[in-house]
């Protein structure tokens, strides 16, 4: 498929990506990611936008990977969407048979018509070669100074409930501890669902919000026809760039200090948490072992281990796991070696995901899964579904889930705490508080 390679450079950036993000609300499928300019490695661009359907695949878990393999091999094009966590049924003989009112397809990703890459002040404008001639009055219609009028919603409106109460959840903790004492696990990342029922919002203004208020790396609007996920995430799944796989799991978290002096002294004392670290290291060792599966034999090596990394939150522990593969190796076939990802699963990955499925309340859906985009050369790169609001807009239903890694040392009460932290952002931008 050929597309043109069209550029422009914009004085100011900031401005054009949020006139980009309004004008991109007219098309029923949107792709919006977002590094916010976070320092970090392994980076191709500081923004995508993709928008207007060219192609798609839409579908439940049963043969999704063939199925996504099929049509990115068929496209060979730019392809982006979504992998939802319940993909794992298609890996593993493992069920999903928790409630969902959310009702997200298990899988999509579509062949935009139209793509913007954002890198400095440079925008590049990959247009499908048939619709070249609507660059320039895109262009036009994009730096209208338009406003988004609509507020986001106000904290009377929205009702957030829990899905599993304090007592409930200590007791479900207590059971996955015996478990971990029975040797049956030794890691696992149990979720619990926050919602509001019958709640309208706007899901750009709230997605505009939450990212000011957290600027993370892997930052996500995504829209499929009545369907938002609005993203904060700061953890990146798994990217492929030529022959160089590589993944960066996030385990371990200490809140914000009000001053540099403590912030610092967090730092530390998160950098030698014993606990934290042993969650970090479980983890990097079953990615190591996903990898080497489709790894060429020996390459597999950990390039960063546990360094703490702060975001406007908390302070995480993210190591960095690479490896290299074969060029025969289909991308497609490198993701489902790897899905779903160690740091949201446990390990063993398939006796935390069975038994997680049995003591959560919620199916997953797409959270705890992952979004992203292949390139024509087979290329990928996908965040971890995590701090995100998702929205059924017919259904006026909202949501958020926040997990945590239990181990022999969790302390239930800790653990509570750590999920009020990683649900803070969510709730504040939907309860419209400061």
């Amino acid at each position: 498929m050929q597309r043109t390679n069209h550029k422009i450079q914009v004085q100011n950036i900031a401005v054009f990506k949020t006139q980009l993000l309004i004008w991109a609300q007219q098309f029923k499928k949107v792709v919006w990611l977002d590094s916010n300019n976070y320092p970090l490695n392994h980076s191709s661009f500081d923004a995508v936008l993709a928008v207007d359907v060219f192609s798609e695949i839409e579908t439940n878990y049963f043969g999704a990977f063939n199925k996504l393999k099929e049509y990115q091999t068929r496209v060979k094009d730019y392809i982006f969407g979504y992998l939802s966590y319940d993909l794992k049924n298609d890996v593993e003989a493992i069920s999903s048979k928790n409630f969902d009112n959310l009702h997200f397809p298990d899988l999509y990703f579509f062949q935009p018509k139209k793509i913007f890459f954002i890198k400095g002040n440079t925008v590049e404008i990959k247009y499908i070669i048939d619709f070249q001639q609507e660059i320039d009055s895109d262009i036009s219609e994009i730096n209208q100074p338009t406003t988004n009028n609509q507020r986001p919603t106000s904290n009377n409106q929205v009702k957030i409930k829990l899905r599993i109460h304090k007592d409930a959840y200590f007791e479900k903790i207590n059971t996955i501890l015996n478990h971990i004492h029975r040797g049956d696990i030794y890691e696992a990342n149990f979720c619990q669902e926050f919602y509001s029922k019958n709640t309208t919002i706007n899901p750009l203004a709230i997605y505009q919000n939450l990212n000011a208020i957290s600027k993370p790396p892997f930052a996500t609007f995504l829209k499929i026809n009545d369907k938002f996920l609005l993203s904060a995430s700061p953890e990146r799944y798994l990217k492929k760039e030529g022959l160089t796989i590589i993944s960066e799991p996030i385990k371990g978290t200490e809140k914000r200090a009000e001053t540099i002096e403590e912030d610092q002294q967090l730092i530390k004392a998160l950098e030698k948490n014993p606990k934290e670290r042993a969650e970090n290291i479980m983890i990097v060792d079953l990615v190591r072992n996903d990898l080497s599966r489709a790894a060429i034999k020996g390459s597999v090596k950990v390039d960063e281990l546990c360094k703490v990394y702060t975001f406007k939150q908390v302070h995480q522990l993210i190591s960095t796991i690479s490896c290299k593969v074969s060029k025969n190796t289909h991308p497609v076939e490198i993701i489902k070696n790897t899905f779903p990802m160690g740091s949201m699963t446990g390990a063993p990955k398939i006796s935390a995901m069975n038994i997680m499925e049995e003591l959560e309340e919620t199916k997953r859906g797409l959270y705890s899964g992952a979004v992203g985009y292949f390139t024509p050369k087979g290329d990928f790169d996908f965040n971890v579904i995590i701090r995100s609001i998702l929205y059924n807009a017919t259904k006026k239903y909202v949501s958020y889930s926040v997990g945590g890694a239990i181990t022999a040392q969790s302390i239930p009460e800790k653990e509570y705490e750590e999920c009020l932290l990683k649900a803070k952002a969510m709730k504040q931008v939907l309860l419209n508080t400061n």
